[in-house]
Formats: structure tokens, sequence, C-alpha cells
């Protein structure tokens, strides 16, 4: 099994949260290299600086969009390029999204299945959503698949398993609600290459201290051990 990369997000219930940047230093400090946010909850200055803040701490920066409709997420994936983040996750118009983003460095990992509200709920059978990354993970321009594999409302494991499984050239990010032990381990156990994690840190959801360094070194410890 090899050990997927913990990104963390500066986000609580799918929006970015107002302190965000001074959130930086504490990740840095704790030497994450994956950080990212979403395109809901701070204006495009304040992004703009988050962006850099997050880039001088030597971490990668990824946006996840969930945005509600077409044109709203399309002007979420032209902010990750006016921002020139490295990665960009999340979004379901991925024709639009790959005409944007012809030409740029950006890697882009769409939502499989089907999405709705906010916080984002996946919807769809297993089959559905299985066929759905086969079908994102064929496309040029796609680099890999962003699953909200724990707002499904099945099988969760068996779910990450499959999807990994159907689309083992491109890398799977589970994304939403990994509050517990048990589900980070099972992303990794299914074969996922990261995963998010955001509310739960923030909010103190791991048993060890609330203070956020303790909570991301106990996540960290977490993926030592798988």
């Amino acid at each position: 099994m090899t050990r997927p990369e913990f990104i963390f997000m500066l986000t609580r219930h799918d929006r970015t949260v107002e302190n965000a940047v001074d959130l930086v230093e504490t990740a840095r400090e704790a030497g994450v290299r994956h950080i990212g946010f979403k395109d809901i909850g701070l204006p495009f200055t304040a992004l703009q600086t988050l962006t850099r803040t997050i880039r001088e701490a030597g971490a990668k920066t990824y946006l996840e969009v969930v945005s509600l409709d077409r044109d709203s997420e399309l002007r979420s994936i032209q902010a990750g390029i006016a921002l020139g983040v490295d990665y960009l996750l999340g979004g379901t118009h991925v024709d639009d999204a790959l005409r944007l983003l012809e030409g740029t460095a950006i890697r882009y990992y769409p939502f499989p299945g089907r999405i709705s509200g906010h916080p984002s709920l996946l919807e769809g059978t297993e089959t559905e959503i299985v066929q759905s990354a086969v079908d994102l993970a064929s496309r040029p321009g796609v680099h890999g698949l962003d699953l909200l594999a724990y707002r499904f409302v099945g099988d969760v494991p068996k779910l990450i398993q499959k999807v990994c499984a159907a689309v083992p050239h491109k890398p799977v990010i589970v994304a939403g609600s990994l509050d517990q032990v048990e589900r980070i381990r099972a992303t990794a156990s299914a074969g996922a290459s990261g995963f998010t994690v955001g509310t739960a840190l923030l909010d103190g959801a791991f048993p060890s201290s609330p203070d956020l360094a303790e909570q991301i070194g106990y996540v960290q410890t977490i993926v030592r051990q798988l």
C-alpha cells in the first residue's frame, strides 16, 4: 500500500475560512507540503494573498471548485488560472474546464458522479460513479479525479477501491468528511493517492489536543503508520 498524500484544506464546511492565511504558518511548521482552499468564502484579492503565502511556505497549492452552476464554476476555474494554482480539484463541467485550462500547467482533477448541494453530496449508484470516473479519466487534460467518497450513501471503501481499480493510470484524491482515523486508513487501503482534510482539523475532531498543530501532527502520524 502506497502512502497517500495528506492535503490540508483551509476550509470549514466547504468554505475557505476567514483566517486561512494565518493558518499557513502552522501548517508550514508542521511540515505540510500540500495545502488547499475553496473558491467560496474569501474575495479574490484575499485568495491571491493566500496562494502567495502557501507558495512561500514551500507547499503545493490546491483550489477545489464547489460552485453550483456552470457560470460560477467557470469563473472559479478562471480564478484558479489567474492565481496560478498547481492543482484544480472538483467541478463537473469538464469540457468547458478543459478548454479554459488548455495551455496551462494546472493539474485538473474533476468530480466523478453527480454532485449536488453545498456542502456537496455525491449521487448516483456505485456503477454509475465508476463509469463516470472511467469516462473522465480517459480525457486528455484530466490528470486525476477528486472523489467525494464520504459524501456517498453506500459502501464507501468499496466505492473508492472500485474507482481506483477502474482508473489505474490516473491518481484519485478522496475529499470530504474524512473526520475519522478509520476513514483515512480505509481510503489508503482502497488505493487513493491522496486525501483532503479541512473541517475535521479546524474543529479538533481527532483524538488529540484541539490545537491545530496537534491535529495536523495526529493525521501525519496516521499516514506514517500506513
